[in-house]
């Protein structure tokens, strides 16, 4: 039997009844679903005040819909338990149990990757970000706002921690070719579209707030008063702190490698007056000896550290490729529990 063979019969189109008028009135409005992405990592002394608190936020705009993503992002206390026992009791929450713990900037971009809301929301679970301020970030959005920026108007941090931070911003905005709000963290609110663009970033090295800020679409800020942490310690010492910095500066700034050509240049103008320097108490001054090894021991000291400093830099950038050549996951999940299904 050939194709022609097999083809179905050819039928007479059948007359379509003309549709039933639509009704007159306006329908039901859809409540925009708003997904709050956040990452958790051995909070189980403060991870339930924080959702009362949101939970509490949210009651209070009946205009919104909302799911609650939490990232266990491989926590060795009770945290887990304690997300499972808010998945039983709230239909709103999902877990994501990750593997191991993979890092803050990892955990957020699990969220994101599961998040289903029309907006999408990123904030910690320490209480330092007020779950209240994150509905102002949702009415810039409905004004237009495509991206929302919490931006930290005070902090109650440690001397130490809000002059280095200070710092760092300015450091990091001057040196990057990307516009990088000032005293902002990940809290901020995306826009489905904007989450769904961001989900498409998978450099291993993350710094999501830069990326965020790379993407351009319309921006906003919403000033706020950074408050103490609830319970426990910073999940961000100045080890972790650090190399966050570093991150933020080689993913978006060839401004140390830049560095390194300049210092190059510096050396060799400070060698060559060296130089000029030995030949003219040489030749005018021939009565006057140069100390030489504690001259050369200077120099080589220098110059050893310099050749050191450089390499250094260049080793951060080479890490970073091999890192991203290995194509490995950016992470592991053990399981996702609880979820409301009806906004699928």
């Amino acid at each position: 039997m050939t194709q022609q063979d097999i083809r179905p019969p050819v039928h007479a189109p059948a007359r379509v009844a003309p549709a039933p008028p639509a009704p007159a009135g306006p329908g039901p409005v859809r409540r925009p679903l708003i997904s709050y992405v956040l990452p958790v990592f051995n909070e189980q002394d403060g991870v339930a005040a924080f959702h009362a608190e949101l939970t509490a936020a949210l009651t209070a705009r009946p205009d919104l819909d909302a799911e609650l993503v939490y990232v266990n992002d491989g926590s060795t206390d009770g945290s887990l338990a304690l997300l499972r026992d808010l998945a039983d009791e709230d239909r709103r929450v999902r877990v994501v149990d990750l593997a191991r713990n993979f890092g803050h900037q990892i955990a957020i971009t699990a969220g994101l990757d599961v998040a289903r809301g029309d907006a999408v929301i990123v904030m910690d679970t320490d209480l330092q970000d007020p779950p209240r301020v994150s509905l102002e970030l949702v009415d810039a959005w409905r004004a237009g706002a495509e991206i929302v920026h919490a931006r930290r108007r005070t902090r109650r941090d440690t001397a130490f921690k809000r002059a280095t931070a200070h710092l760092y911003y300015r450091v990091l905005r001057a040196s990057t070719e990307v516009d990088i709000p000032l005293d902002t963290g990940d809290f901020r609110l995306l826009d489905r579209r904007v989450a769904d663009e961001l989900r498409r970033y998978r450099e291993r090295s993350r710094f999501v707030r830069g990326i965020v800020a790379s993407m351009g679409f319309r921006q906003a800020e919403v000033a706020f008063d950074r408050d103490e942490r609830f319970a426990g310690e910073t999940k961000y010492p100045l080890r972790k702190m650090t190399r966050l910095a570093v991150d933020g500066v080689t993913s978006f700034s060839t401004a140390p490698l830049k560095m390194i050509t300049r210092l190059g240049f510096a050396v060799l103008a400070l060698s060559l007056a060296g130089i000029l320097y030995a030949l003219a108490m040489k030749f005018f001054r021939p009565e006057i000896t140069v100390s030489g090894w504690t001259m050369l021991m200077c120099v080589v000291l220098f110059l050893g550290g310099t050749q050191m400093l450089s390499l250094g830099i260049i080793g951060a950038y080479v890490g970073r490729i091999y890192s991203e050549a290995q194509r490995r996951p950016l992470y592991l999940v053990r399981e996702v529990i609880g979820g409301d299904d009806d906004h699928r």
